[in-house]
């Protein structure tokens, strides 16, 4: 699935792509002039997302912000507890991903992510040792539940679990390590056989 996504995206869009596309690309020989790519800037990654910010208790939207938003640092849900973000990017269809939240829970003191996976359900367990394997941390978890209803894996973890999390970080770069994160793991899945 990740391979058919990314030579769509290389059809349409050349030579310009991001380092996660490319490191795909060049593994499984998708390209044929590699030194011709250009390497966009991951700040731009997420400039043309649908972005909300939302209250958590009813997931009344509050507003609807630019990309502008995203260089806020992540603590800005540390001082906003109440509210959460919910993104769209085109990115998330070549990951196979609907939608990415976020929000700081109090409880845990920690950053929650909140997506649903367009991955096959027969994949639960390459996913649930995906999951295992790489998040950090003595107390890392995760939620997993698939959707018969929407087709979808509900997923859950804290950003705090993965490898390269700061906690002065912006919400820009939660974004792309999220991403990060996810592509390694549809690429997991698709190599899977």
């Amino acid at each position: 699935m990740l391979k058919k996504r990314i030579e769509n995206y290389l059809k349409e869009h050349g030579n310009e792509i991001y380092k996660e596309e490319k490191e795909f690309a060049e593994k499984h020989h998708l390209l044929l002039k590699a030194d011709a790519l250009k390497i966009k800037n991951p700040k731009t990654r997420f400039a043309d997302a649908y972005i909300e910010r939302g209250y958590k208790e009813t997931e009344e939207v509050l507003c609807q912000e630019t990309s502008d938003f995203l260089n806020q640092p992540i603590d800005y849900f540390v001082k906003n507890m109440k509210e959460f973000i919910y993104l769209e990017s085109e990115w998330f269809g070549i990951i196979g991903a609907d939608a990415i939240s976020f929000e700081f829970d109090d409880l845990f003191r920690t950053y929650d992510v909140m997506l649903g996976l367009k991955l096959p359900k027969k994949k639960a367990e390459a996913i649930r040792s995906y999951l295992k394997e790489t998040l950090q941390g003595d107390s890392a978890t995760y939620d997993l539940m698939f959707n018969q209803e929407d087709g979808l894996w509900e997923l859950n973890f804290a950003l705090n679990d993965l490898e390269g999390f700061k906690e002065d970080m912006t919400i820009n770069d939660a974004y792309s390590l999220i991403y990060r994160y996810l592509f390694l793991l549809a690429e997991t899945i698709d190599e899977e056989k």
